[in-house]
């Protein structure tokens, strides 16, 4: 028993100012990784292993007639060939995407029911039709180029508007016209009036762009399997290890009990290794087939083909503004390409995910959307960091800028004149939600001061001086993050003096261990450096819904609070024991639980060190340790202004990033070195789409940006040195006060740079490029806009 204003007390109250919520605690994984100490799935082996190598489909729509493998079987160090013949005969469930999105007609969504293997048909260049299991992974790959594929190719289509014409070609027979779902939000009617009564309607036609993630780490997996406990274990890089493993439990058509999850290090995912593919399946049937563990590794060729896509919309955009420019309505109509396959969350960031953040900080009384997700024979569409949220955003300050241009008034003014006001919250807003905090015009503001954005013109004539044109955007953002749901909080305080929290979210780049520790150790005053965190093991993380739709810090956060809650309650109880009083009696801060009035108290990482050593009377816990879910966490409404500047040079068309900078509300902010990362990475990913990205086919399906000698990437010299400002209010629907941050930087660069790259380019009255708005695409509306004033 110690007083509590002994040293050792002080000491933990320093530790907790050290390391409590709101300090730049630096992560605590950096050390391992910088120093090249992590490990990744591609670094796990296990004796005996083999590798598999995949064979794909080399066209993009087709007939299969015929799989020959006798040639592949017979070569050297082969294990085995199998074909969708011999994962049928296995009764394995197909793909399917969970989510409950209806047509306008009230039906379901149309599944394609996707098989790990093609057997009848293929339909999108990299479909997989067959896997060799070898020695090595040298032999796999050689036997795989020995076995024979007869296709029997079929029409291709690409293009989301032109596969929902009549008369496209059919992806599916059950699926006319390939449009697996037709979304439907607003009242029309309303609407249909609202246009009509007008005093200005804006139109914009937007090309939101196909991306590729490329995230570092390429997809990789090691399977193995158990045949005395008849159970799977997978080794693969995932966003979530308990989700993962239970849509493994349903495809292979066993109880969850018995498939093993196990995530390492992640290098990157980005939306992308949120769900299964193919290639798991794969190993896992031969894992048990074979009875050795099976290994496979993707290339980066390979990425390009087969990881889900992001983005991927035709938009017609229409804002209605009356006589003084206040919005009346915002309506958004087009479709969205899925590419061959809906699994996972696809048509979500496509339809529902734009549609519900399309209002974004402004006062717009209706709101519509009517988009098609439409089939194509492309690689498959996933979440992609903001998973439509970024577009939405866009869409909107696209409009924006333009109805300011067309109705001459300043877009600075039009902005403000439309903000919801804090006096307004909670705001129910025309997608549906009800945003619960927000101050849009001091964060406004705020941006405008730091960007120091009344010197522009000064900069601008500089730029004039120097042969380049000089533009400058302001954009204002707001995400409805992840729906609500729960998450896992298991607090354990290990033998070794440690404490353990496991949690069903996944760090895959976010840098979780650090803020979950601080959170942990301001709730309970645990020393922040004895606390570790698992989230990597499906056997100890029996619940959790991943990591995505920038939920981390808030689902697991409110999941903390309330673990640290029943922790306490159960120190309560053990410290009355221990200290001889009642429990009433006993209060509870920095770390001590002590006898309210007195200097007795008994440090918590000393009682949970007595009531494991000790037995603990009938009725009081032997242990401090907490296993409990929270219920549904509600969406946040994290929001900011972002401004950027850039100078491009008409003569060559090239577009330079020259300022940026990025005022956001996060609400309460846990680590803001973290959050500052994040913003600065989605930022760069922003300006990437903006700029430089864009996933291509040919008139016959074949991807012709299937390399980085294809596909442009921002290297650093793209990126410029950023100021991150805060103007937080904190979230009232979480304990903590947070609202995510990790998509933030792709809603708020989007729109800011493709609006300054228009507001530099202004001079020649060009009024709308396309992402990406790459030198040739500059300089040829550059070109076309002086040929048409000549």
């Amino acid at each position: 028993m110690q007083d509590h204003t002994s040293p050792a007390a002080l000491e933990n109250t320093i530790a907790l100012q050290k390391y409590g919520v709101g300090q730049p605690v630096r992560r605590k994984e950096d050390d391992t990784l910088v120093r090249g100490k992590g490990r990744y799935t591609d670094d796990f082996n296990l004796p005996g292993q083999a590798y598999a190598w995949i064979v794909r489909s080399s066209h993009a729509h087709g007939i299969i007639r015929g799989i020959d493998t006798a040639a592949a079987k017979a070569m050297p160090g082969v294990l085995g060939v199998f074909t969708g013949a011999d994962l049928a005969a296995a009764n394995y469930a197909p793909f399917v995407c969970g989510l409950p999105l209806k047509n306008r007609d009230g039906t379901p969504l149309k599944q394609t029911n996707r098989t790990a293997l093609m057997s009848d048909k293929v339909r999108y260049v990299g479909d997989p039709v067959a896997f060799v299991v070898a020695e090595t992974a040298a032999q796999a790959r050689d036997a795989a180029e020995a076995v024979v594929v007869d296709i029997d190719p079929l029409p291709a289509v690409t293009d989301a508007a032109e596969a929902a014409k009549p008369g496209a070609p059919q992806l599916y027979d059950h699926i006319p016209n390939n449009v697996a779902l037709d979304y439907h939000y607003g009242d029309s009617e309303k609407l249909d009036a609202a246009f009509a009564s007008a005093a200005h309607v804006t139109r914009l036609d937007i090309v939101n762009t196909r991306v590729a993630v490329v995230s570092m780490e390429p997809r990789v997996a090691l399977a193995s399997f158990d045949k005395k406990s008849e159970r799977y274990t997978i080794q693969v890089p995932t966003q979530g290890v308990s989700g993962n493993k239970a849509t493994l439990a349903r495809i292979l058509g066993v109880p969850p009990e018995k498939v093993r999850v196990l995530t390492a290090n992640v290098g990157g995912s980005f939306g992308m290794k949120n769900v299964n593919y193919p290639e798991y399946v794969c190993i896992l049937h031969a894992a048990k087939t074979l009875g050795r563990p099976v290994k496979w590794t993707d290339e980066r060729s390979t990425s390009f083909l087969t990881d889900s896509h992001g983005r991927g919309q035709l938009i017609h955009a229409e804002l209605a503004l009356d006589a003084e420019g206040k919005f009346l309505a915002v309506r958004i109509s087009g479709y969205g390409n899925l590419g061959a396959y809906i699994t996972g969350v696809a048509p979500g960031p496509l339809s529902l995910n734009t549609g519900k953040n399309l209002a974004s900080v402004y006062r717009t009384r209706l709101l519509g959307v009517d988009i098609k997700t439409v089939l194509t024979n492309t690689t498959l569409m996933g979440a992609y960091r903001g998973a439509g949220r970024p577009e939405a955003n866009y869409y909107m300050e696209r409009l924006i800028d333009r109805a300011a241009d067309e109705m001459g008034i300043n877009r600075l003014t039009l902005r403000k004149k439309n903000f919801i006001k804090p006096a307004q919250m909670p705001f129910p807003a025309a997608s549906g939600v009800t945003y619960d905090s927000g101050d849009f015009q001091a964060v406004f503001t705020k941006a405008l001061e730091v960007s120091d954005y009344d010197n522009f013109a000064k900069r601008r004539k500089e730029s004039r001086r120097q042969g380049k044109l000089r533009g400058i955007a302001v954009g204002s953002y707001l995400e409805v993050t992840a729906p609500p749901s729960g998450e896992l909080g298991k607090i354990t305080f290990e033998p070794d003096g440690t404490v353990k929290l496991t949690t069903g979210t996944l760090d895959y780049g976010q840098g979780h261990a650090t803020p979950f520790a601080q959170v942990l150790a301001a709730q309970l005053g645990v020393p922040f450096e004895k606390i570790t965190l698992e989230q990597n093991d499906s056997d100890l993380v029996r619940f959790g819904n991943g990591t995505g739709g920038s939920r981390s810090i808030t689902a697991t956060g409110a999941a903390i609070v309330e673990s640290a809650g029943l922790v306490v309650e159960k120190g309560k109880q053990a410290a009355a024991h221990l200290l001889e009083a009642s429990e009433t009696d006993i209060e509870f801060g920095n770390g001590r639980f002590t006898i309210a009035g007195t200097d007795r108290s008994i440090d918590i990482m000393e009682l949970a060190k007595r009531m494991r050593e000790g037995k603990m009377p009938e009725g009081v816990p032997d242990s401090l340790d907490v296993d409990h879910n929270t219920k549904d966490t509600p969406s946040t409404f994290p929001n900011g202004c972002h401004v950027a500047e850039v100078e491009v040079d008409p003569e060559t068309g090239v577009v330079r990033v020259v300022g940026y900078t990025g005022v956001n509300d996060f609400g309460t902010i846990i680590n803001p070195m973290i959050v500052a990362g994040q913003l600065h990475g989605g930022v760069a990913q922003g300006i990437g789409q903006a700029l430089m990205e864009c996933v291509n086919y040919d008139e016959s399906g074949q991807p012709i940006t299937g390399s980085f000698m294809d596909y442009a990437m921002p290297r650093a010299e793209d990126i410029p040195s950023m100021t991150v400002g805060d103007h937080p209010v904190p979230a009232k629907s979480n304990a903590l006060g947070t609202k995510g941050c990790g998509e933030a930087g792709c809603a708020g660069s989007l729109c800011t740079i493709v609006n300054a790259v228009l507001d530099a380019l202004s001079d020649y009255g060009i009024k709308h490029i396309n992402m990406p708005l790459t030198p040739e695409r500059v300089w040829r509306a550059i070109q076309e806009a002086k040929a048409k004033a000549a």
